[in-house]
């Protein structure tokens, strides 16, 4: 197995391991994750089942919300699908589902087919990010806690959902009300402190008045803007990569429209974060 790193923050490309052979060193490929935070595998062409094979050497694959809403009690694997009548909503950094009480753990993204031009996914490391904070901004941060709401996913919803669309508004609000999470979490299992940053997911600060809530999440989301914590995947088809929701952001750049882009993403189960 070779561990090649693809940027100085995060990353790694791995080769020379089939996915598909049981008999594959896993743990070097977890230990990579949690060194890399991030992890790809050229052409690794897994079909649905393997895929999900392979997720469950992480954990649990998560039966996502809508799916689970909609009846599902089996693990669900989510299509994304951006094309010219479909464009990308996730160009802006956040990790996933925070507005659930226990976000994921990690998740493999499988391109099934890659744009010709554009359309690649970055990675921002949050505990790089939380690193490079001075020494009074990382301790006034760590003890403040975020409200998250599911406010920004509805409206996506709303707009795709079609007849389902009121039902399952109702259902996402009543079933995962606003959760109140650390602003700065620590990993489980590396120890390592990380910025907990959603997006539009993450409503206010608790505590702070709406200016001064607005003026944190405003520094937050420019600090981890900074390219000197990302790193950048180009896609080709069948194309695996898994990434560590706990300590990283990601980003789809949304410059391939109006070409086709499909990737089916599975979500590891997580814990609540501390």
């Amino acid at each position: 197995m070779q561990v090649t790193p693809v940027a100085g923050a995060l990353g790694a490309e791995i080769s020379g391991v089939d996915l598909r052979d049981p008999g594959f060193d896993f743990a070097g490929v977890y230990q990579a994750l949690l060194d890399h935070e991030v992890i790809f595998f050229r052409e690794a062409n897994l079909t649905e089942a393997e895929h999900l094979a392979l997720g469950e050497r992480f954990g649990t694959p998560s039966i996502f919300p809508v799916a689970r809403l909609m009846g599902a009690t089996e693990p669900t694997m989510t299509v994304i699908a951006d094309g010219p009548h479909s464009a990308n909503a996730a160009d802006a950094w956040h990790t996933d589902v925070t507005w659930t009480a226990t976000p994921p753990k990690c998740a493999l993204l499988h391109m099934e087919l890659a744009p010709e031009r554009g359309g690649d996914t970055l990675w921002c490391s949050a505990t790089a990010a939380f690193d490079a904070l001075s020494e009074p901004m990382q301790q006034f941060l760590s003890g403040l806690t975020a409200v998250h709401d599911n406010e920004g996913f509805i409206e996506g919803v709303m707009k795709k959902a079609g007849d389902a669309a009121e039902s399952l508004a109702e259902g996402l609000r009543r079933d995962y009300p606003p959760v109140q999470h650390p602003l700065i979490r620590t990993h489980p299992e590396t120890g390592k402190k990380a910025i907990l940053y959603a997006g539009r997911f993450l409503k206010h600060i608790e505590g702070l008045t709406d200016a001064e809530s607005t003026s944190v999440l405003q520094l937050i989301d420019d600090h981890v803007k900074e390219p000197r914590f990302h790193c950048r995947w180009r896609w080709t088809n069948g194309d695996l990569a898994i990434w560590d929701e706990r300590s990283t952001l990601h980003r789809a750049a949304a410059d391939h429209f109006p070409q086709e882009r499909i990737i089916r993403r599975l979500e590891i189960d997580g814990d609540r974060p501390y």
